[in-house]
């Protein structure tokens, strides 16, 4: 801190408020803050660091007689309101800098004081890569991925170690919105965007004059829809990230440690009260962020948006035709399947996700008859049995067009999958080896089909997925296709696209993966098995892969 000048309110200013407070009396006596006192702490500070530990933070304690408020503002552009007068603030700009600081202590009926001070502080953080994904290298427009699941969502915000929520504080354990469920409201309206104005980022919400606030912050009761003037653009820093997230064993998996700071309030469609946004994970076209809701930092709110228009189809071109059949199986020879083309995953456990089943190899849960491959999930006495197929070790590959016509299985806690594993996920354990499920369904949700993927920072409950609605998936065949390519992986029903992913050097699919076909019963996806439930078959026709 180098220097400080103290400004007091004009005399005018000052007699003015004086000889108004007869007519004011709802404000009580207007004394204007006195004795306005601030102290700037440069983190990790020291003699060898005299400007800061790199982390760019600044303590900041602010007291003042007869304050009721106090207002930081920044010469980059930032600002932020602290009733205590307490706020830490990260300057983001990589380097040692010098930053004006003002601080405002306000008194009732708005009479002020304020303070102006500088800091020099040192910043070794940058992520220019963010920066250049959040803005395309001048200014993008971002969407809520609406037909995701979970692209709003709530879990908790605990240490790594709480026994009871800990081990769930990366993704939204408590709610996750299912597919267009806020269609009703205002909430998707919001068109939020970054741009670069010379070398500093700037954010604005468009929310067609409504925001989808939280009931905790207006009207008390359930979310809704209320007038707010959002216009006007703000200024946004990048920070390094300090959430619960980022102290976690896996934490390089399940965040990208980089936080979003948006100036005077802003917010991304949502309002929580809060403007400062952790990235778990970013591409070109998807985002994932997560932001603790204000005035209850138990609950962490997780938003996923997209660069797609909503409704509009985006058909990425592969950088291959492929039209070469490499692999193939018509099942038209009955008895086992093929033993050149598929092994078997065999026994119980749950396979990770907590699941009912006891895969078998028996005739009873996988046979070829009639030209289909029969997956059978059943009923053996207490528990249940099936069969899961894979081509691990007997034909493995990378990009192609991969085609399954199949039939599912139906009933309450059924989940067929036709999907593929990274083949070195012994060495490079999941998510790091990858997982793309071409396909998956839940009996307890028919007709909805899954394009999925999982891999460091979207997996598990957190996975990077879309949804589409199909007629008659558990009575008619439907072609299940999906097309892999270095730059990007699509997902089709009956050449319908569904789900498209920008495919990179930064995530896990570009190296061999092997194919799994299963019907699993219950667990973590498939939920809860129906009572009644006996038998029911995943019937597959043909499985080709074009290279």
């Amino acid at each position: 801190m180098k220097k400080i000048i103290i400004n007091i309110v004009s005399v005018f200013v000052l007699l003015l408020m004086v000889n108004c407070q007869e007519d004011n009396l709802g404000f009580g006596a207007l004394d204007t803050p006195t004795n306005l006192q601030v102290t700037a702490e440069i983190i990790g500070k020291s003699a060898a660091f005299p400007n800061g530990d790199g982390s760019g933070k600044v303590k900041f304690t602010s007291t003042a007689e007869n304050a009721i408020s106090y207002k930081y503002i920044f010469s980059d552009g930032t600002s932020k309101n602290s009733p205590s007068g307490i706020f830490e603030n990260a300057f983001a700009k990589p380097g040692t800098n010098t930053y004006t600081v003002t601080v405002i202590a306000s008194g009732a009926g708005g009479v002020a004081t304020n303070v102006t001070l500088e800091v020099t502080v040192f910043s070794n953080f940058k992520d220019e890569q963010a920066v250049q994904f959040l803005t395309g290298g001048a200014s993008r427009k971002w969407y809520w991925a609406q037909t995701e699941l979970g692209h709003l969502g709530v879990g908790p915000n605990v240490a790594w170690s709480d026994p009871t929520f800990g081990t769930k504080n990366y993704y939204p354990d408590f709610y996750s919105a299912k597919a267009n469920e806020k269609s009703a409201t205002c909430l998707y309206n919001s068109i939020m965007t970054f741009s670069l104005v010379g070398d500093q980022m700037k954010f604005e919400l468009d929310n067609k004059g409504q925001t989808y606030y939280n009931g905790a912050f207006k009207g008390g009761g359930e979310d809704a829809c209320y007038d707010l003037n959002t216009s006007g653009a703000k200024t946004v820093t990048l920070s390094k990230s300090d959430s619960f997230v980022t102290m976690n064993p896996d934490s390089a998996t399940q965040t990208r440690g980089t936080t979003i700071n948006i100036a005077d309030g802003g917010f991304m469609g949502y309002y929580v009260g809060s403007s400062s946004y952790e990235i778990l994970s970013i591409t070109d076209n998807r985002m994932v962020v997560r932001v603790i809701q204000s005035g209850n930092p138990f609950l962490a709110w997780y938003h996923i948006f997209t660069t797609t228009i909503p409704g509009t189809v985006v058909t990425p071109t592969p950088t291959t035709n492929y039209t070469v059949l490499k692999f193939s199986d018509e099942f038209n020879i009955d008895g086992a399947p093929d033993p050149t083309k598929w092994g078997y995953d065999l026994g119980a456990g749950g396979w990770g996700n907590g699941e009912a089943q006891t895969y078998t190899s028996a005739s009873d849960n996988v046979i070829v008859q009639g030209g289909n491959l029969k997956i059978t999930a059943k009923k053996s006495g207490t528990g249940y049995t099936s069969s899961r197929l894979k081509t691990e070790d007997k034909y493995e590959f990378t990009y192609g067009k991969i085609e399954v016509k199949a039939k599912l299985p139906v009933g309450g806690g059924t989940w067929p999958a036709i999907w593929s594993l990274g083949q070195d996920y012994k060495t490079n354990a999941w998510p790091k080896c990858g997982e793309i499920d071409f396909m998956e369904h839940k009996g307890n949700d028919p007709n909805v089909i899954h394009g999925t993927l999982h891999y460091p920072g979207n997996f598990g409950a957190n996975p990077n997925t879309a949804t589409t609605t199909i007629t008659n998936a558990s009575t008619e065949f439907h072609i299940y296709k999906t097309i892999w390519s270095p730059t990007s992986i699509q997902f089709y029903v009956d050449d319908k696209l569904f789900h498209s992913f920008v495919n990179s050097a930064s995530v896990p699919f570009n190296s061999d993966f092997f194919l799994i076909l299963n019907v699993a019963m219950g667990g973590s996806f498939g939920g809860a098995i129906d009572p009644a439930f006996s038998q029911s078959s995943m019937e597959i026709d043909y499985v080709r892969i074009y290279q």
